[in-house]
């Protein structure tokens, strides 16, 4: 083995891991004047970010936008040279396809759940409308350290409410099921309302009020010329730039901590030996699970228990002139009306940037696969496709042929955050803090989209420098991941 010994006093950091997040705190260290090394096991830096081409369009294959209004992931486009490319999406009107017909979105909702009946007004049933409106004349429902998100809309506001909007909009952003998610996870907003308020709809109105007084302007999403993909790539350059080393298939088979030379951490990966005085580790709870058996059963343990979904994304291609498609940015499928695909993004309508580029084309995709189901992601890729174009032909009356389509699989992709999840979180840092220079990050802890990662990362940084508000802040207040109109 090649071992590689830093210097006393240069503060070597190893980040393991080369997501988004990784790549963020390995550019946030080095601003710090730290010697930075990232090893990643796969081919390629990015994790669940992925640019790729279909029919020599350019693409995203794996996650298409980024919440604005949160500043980590624009601000870090911005500071590594993507000012430029950064592009709101084309149209932020998107559909629900539900009780047999494409209906328009509604809005004046907080992820599903209204400030009044006539805000679904379309989307549910008579009798689903007039369920809202007991929610004022029902006794608080006690919710507790934390609740499932659809158990307590349901016991407010009627199952319909959740199976016709909540879920579809909550399981686009976790490929879970509402019925098993933690709202203080995973919706925070709705978690304090529910807290403050007898009546959720007036704790929604309570929480559009104060956005509205807010006056934040500007876009809710936002996008990249050439793909969100693009984001981690240009991250990794500029980590390269500053001096930084990134390693890609070198998984990391070994962390110790030595309380020996005045302690530290030895980084067994392959070949290779590292020592360094600080490690963040930025990979999936599995992987990080069996890095900290030996230093730290008990993170280990509860890392072990954190479960994943998978999904798989669609892309199809068509030729303009035969590919008509309804206005918008796509569409959502609410589980309960049977369909296959759960969403589908229109691309070319969505994002100005594909449609400019390829102007004989129309680029869509599907997502299909939610947590517990196993059985679609099981058949071939051409099955996937054919059940794909089944659904928009019934949606849309698209019934052209593609003239290319590509099938990208996230195996064990979304983490879960079943109630309980923020307990499990904290236990997880409890047990991490134990060991000196050690922090971790990722989309299993406070969040799952890409400000979230990237808060996250930035406060594990801040973690091994000794400052622990960014990681308080995050356990008090964890970053609540939006659905981006449709796809995601």
């Amino acid at each position: 083995m090649r071992e590689v010994q830093a210097r006393a006093g240069t503060g070597q950091v190893v980040v393991i891991g080369a997501g988004i997040a990784g790549l963020a705190a390995a550019h946030r260290l080095l601003e710090r004047g730290a010697r930075v090394t990232v090893l990643e096991a796969s081919g390629r830096v990015g994790g669940k970010l992925l640019p790729g081409e279909i029919a020599g369009a350019r693409v995203d294959l794996g996650a298409e936008s980024m919440l604005a209004r949160r500043p980590e992931a624009v601000a870090l486009a911005r500071e590594v040279g993507l000012a430029g490319w950064l592009q709101p999406p084309a149209t932020a009107t998107a559909s629900i396809w539900t009780r047999g017909a494409l209906r328009p979105m509604p809005k004046g909702h907080v992820m599903g759940v209204p400030g009044t009946a006539a805000a679904l007004s379309g989307v549910l049933s008579d009798e689903g409308l007039a369920r809202i409106d007991r929610d004022a004349e029902l006794p608080r429902t006690e919710v507790g350290d934390d609740v499932a998100v659809g158990e307590y809309v349901a016991a407010r506001l009627g199952r319909e409410v959740v199976d016709r909007l909540v879920e579809p909009l909550l399981g686009g952003v976790y490929a879970g099921d509402a019925y098993r998610i933690s709202m203080r996870s995973a919706v925070p907003q709705l978690f304090q309302a529910a807290r403050s308020h007898a009546s959720l709809t007036e704790g929604v109105r309570e929480i559009q009020a104060k956005a509205a007084a807010a006056q934040q302007t500007g876009p809710v999403f936002m996008g990249i010329r050439g793909g969100v993909g693009t984001l981690p790539l240009a991250v990794a350059e500029s980590v390269r730039a500053r001096g930084g080393e990134i390693f890609t298939g070198t998984p990391v088979t070994e962390l110790r901590h030595s309380a020996a030379d005045g302690g530290g951490w030895r980084v067994v990966a392959g070949e290779r030996v590292l020592r360094a005085d600080a490690v963040v580790l930025a990979v999936p709870a599995p992987a990080a699970a069996r890095l900290l058996r030996t230093e730290s059963p008990g993170a280990a343990a509860e890392l072990g228990g954190i479960e994943y979904a998978s999904m798989a994304l669609v892309t199809l291609a068509y030729r303009h002139a035969e590919a008509g498609l309804p206005e918008g940015s796509g569409f959502l499928v609410p589980p309960v009306d049977g369909r296959t695909i759960k969403a589908s993004t229109f691309a070319s309508q969505k994002w100005g940037w594909i449609a400019d580029e390829n102007p004989g084309l129309v680029v869509l995709r599907t997502s299909v696969g939610r947590y517990g189901e196993t059985e679609i992601l099981q058949r071939d890729d051409s099955d996937l496709v054919t059940v794909s174009r089944h659904d928009l032909k019934a949606a849309t009356g698209l019934d052209a042929t593609p003239v290319a389509t590509r099938v990208t699989r996230w195996d064990g992709g979304l983490p879960q955050y079943p109630v309980g999840h923020h307990a499990r979180v904290a236990r997880i840092r409890e047990h991490v803090a134990k060991l000196p220079g050690l922090a971790v990050c990722g989309a299993q802890y406070d969040g799952v989209g890409i400000p979230a990662c990237i808060a996250s990362a930035y406060a594990a940084v801040d973690q091994i420098h000794g400052d622990l508000r960014g990681v308080e802040e995050l356990t008090a207040h964890p970053v609540q991941s939006l659905h981006g109109g449709a796809g995601e």
